[in-house]
């Protein structure tokens, strides 16, 4: 696999939004995954599905995207899939979605239990809060 040195981008006092995560030089993986940064400065890497194209998940943690045209994201909603049968997480998350205008879903499975996931959600929806609050003011 080919790997591409990719320059770090700058931070203002609340970090990245969000951050493609660049893992080869193959056109095929240029937007599968994206790092999406808390407010404790913790980058968490997501998997990068269209709404429709997402796969039934076991618990995660994920977030409806609204991706437009010109390749900006806008981060619509952060939660967590709860249940133990797959397909109704994958039904949970095209429902909520679909009512909100999300096209795409962002998945981190890299936590490891309820409670970790819990404060994955936390760390992603306080930088969220606060980048709203900042373009606000």
């Amino acid at each position: 696999m080919w790997m591409r040195k990719v320059e770090a981008p700058e931070f203002d006092e609340f970090g990245l939004a969000d951050e493609p995560a660049l893992v080869c030089s193959e056109a095929a993986f240029a937007q599968a995954f994206h790092y999406w940064r808390g407010a404790s400065g913790r980058r968490y890497l997501h998997s990068v599905y269209s709404l429709i194209g997402c796969p039934a998940l076991p618990r995660a943690n994920y977030i409806l995207v609204r991706r437009y045209d010109d390749g900006r994201r806008v981060a619509l909603a952060f939660g967590q899939t709860k249940d133990d049968a797959v397909s109704l997480n994958l039904a949970h998350l095209r429902h909520e979605g679909a009512k909100i205008g999300a096209n795409e879903v962002h998945i981190h499975l890299l936590a490891e239990n309820s409670d970790d996931r819990a404060l994955v959600e936390a760390d992603l929806t306080a930088a969220h809060m606060r980048r709203l609050q900042a373009n606000a003011a």
